[in-house]
């Protein structure tokens, strides 16, 4: 009778210990009584009634759902590959078990339509230079689908776009061809801008009486300073007449 009492007791103490359940601080727990859903559990040390209720634990924390590489079609028919992270987050834990049999598969599976969806609506050049607004978007429509489920997406990146490998080299041909557009630009305005300023200096000799003259005679001393080298110069005969008056004023003066 003894060993019966025993038996019984030990029993019991096992059904009771099955029951406690521990959940921790970022978890909440799903409790359904024969199979219908009759409450939420907090953190810390909960009992169930073994046979007659089942909890399932939900994570709430921000979790990160790699949206995996897309063949995707862009508005301009080029194709690329493009991969993204989702982050989302449990706001109704209730709501993810009854709603949907796996509410993080889902989550990816709808994030990848969505992803195909949205950069098939933009070119291959606003699909680089726009990737916020595209992210964007993308948030948009995943988080109102998964609002139904209790969750949350705080935020979509859009992560890598692979191009083809002909489409590489014809995007780095124009990139070379536009760095040259831009120095040939450079040198013309280089090249304006002291065209400009012999205008200018030509425009002065031009009004100024002797100047013309003044500047052969600056050329002709700095190259007859030179010791190394033999010179010969030819003269012409307007400079020849107009040294023939300089030295005649001198003379005068003196």
């Amino acid at each position: 009778m003894e060993v019966l009492l025993w038996i019984i007791g030990i029993a019991i103490a096992l059904f009771i210990l099955s029951g406690l359940k521990v959940i921790n601080q970022y978890q909440r727990g799903v409790v359904l009584t024969l199979g219908k859903f009759t409450g939420v559990r907090q953190p810390g040390l909960r009992i169930v009634v073994p046979i007659f209720q089942t909890m399932m634990r939900v994570d709430m924390r921000s979790t990160p759902i790699d949206v995996s590489k897309q063949e995707v079609i862009t508005k301009d028919n080029v194709t690329a590959g493009v991969d993204a992270i989702v982050y989302f987050r449990v706001v109704d834990a209730p709501k993810a078990v009854l709603e949907t049999t796996n509410y993080v598969y889902a989550t990816s599976q709808f994030a990848q339509a969505a992803l195909r969806d949205v950069t098939g609506n933009f070119e291959l050049d606003e699909l680089l230079s726009k990737r916020e607004e595209i992210s964007l978007k993308i948030k948009e429509i995943v988080d109102q689908q998964t609002d139904q489920w209790g969750i949350d997406v705080e935020n979509v990146k859009i992560q890598n776009i692979e191009l083809p490998a002909d489409m590489k080299r014809a995007m780095a041909k124009q990139a070379e061809a536009e760095r040259e557009r831009r120095s040939n630009i450079i040198n013309a305005e280089g090249e304006m801008a002291a065209a400009k300023t012999l205008a200018e200096a030509a425009r002065i000799i031009a009004t100024t009486p002797g100047a013309l003259n003044l500047r052969t005679l600056n050329t002709i001393e700095r190259i007859s300073t030179e010791p190394s080298q033999k010179t010969t110069m030819l003269f012409p005969i307007e400079l020849v007449d107009a040294m023939r008056n300089i030295g005649e004023g001198f003379a005068q003066k003196k």
